[in-house]
């Protein structure tokens, strides 16, 4: 393996169309499971700030859930959602999802101020009004830090996968080494390390979107 050069860019070219397959598997594998435990997530977050004795409960079942090593995880829901389905993949890592999420929602609607939410009922908002008017804005700084951190490390535990056949860009990984060949697993690294910082801008840009107040107050 020494004797081969880092990159061979004759491969990457010769090899682009598997590549580009490989990125889109990734990529869904890896977001499809932030969307849904997003969607999870809100409304348990909503109940954990409505009841809060159901909020240590959830967060400790998801924190153990957390613990659990990925690819253990993989194995046992084999025989469940198959083997090298993207199922077996998503499943695990939304959960993973819901483990850094409901804790950011909670906290993010924890950060409202009681004043403020004060004069949002004196002004006559309904409970569902202040919620998506009031709450949900003020909460979003801190609901997208945890999305930051869920998306990234959903990025990267994807190619894990691959060691149970269904891995997006860790196929790289596992062909290289197989084959004592350094190039795909120098271009799957970078693949990774590159989508992770994309989804991690674009997070950064939605946060400047949808909280306009937060710049002008930088800049004041």
């Amino acid at each position: 393996m020494s004797e081969e050069p880092l990159v061979r860019w004759d491969w990457i070219g010769r090899n682009w169309p598997t590549i580009q397959g490989l990125l889109a598997d990734h990529i869904v594998m890896a977001l499809v499971p932030i969307v849904v435990g997003l969607l999870i997530a809100l409304p348990l977050g909503l109940a954990g700030v409505r009841w809060r004795w159901l909020y240590q409960p959830t967060v400790g079942v998801m924190n153990v859930i957390y613990s659990l090593p990925s690819l253990a995880v993989f194995i046992v829901l084999i025989p469940v959602t198959g083997l090298a389905t993207r199922l077996t993949v998503m499943v695990p890592l939304t959960f993973y999802a819901m483990a850094v999420l409901i804790p950011a929602v909670v906290d993010g609607l924890g950060s409202v101020p009681d004043h403020v939410r004060q004069s949002a009922v004196a002004m006559g908002f309904t409970p569902l009004r202040r919620l998506l008017q009031v709450e949900l804005p003020i909460a979003v700084p801190v609901v997208l830090a945890g999305l930051r951190v869920a998306t990234v490390a959903s990025v990267s535990l994807v190619s894990v996968g691959a060691l149970v056949g269904r891995g997006g860009l860790g196929y790289l990984f596992i062909d290289g080494w197989q084959r004592q060949f350094y190039t795909p697993i120098v271009v799957g690294i970078v693949l990774v390390v590159v989508l992770a910082g994309v989804a991690d801008l674009l997070l950064i840009l939605a946060q400047r979107l949808l909280t306009p107040w937060s710049r002008a107050r930088g800049s004041a």
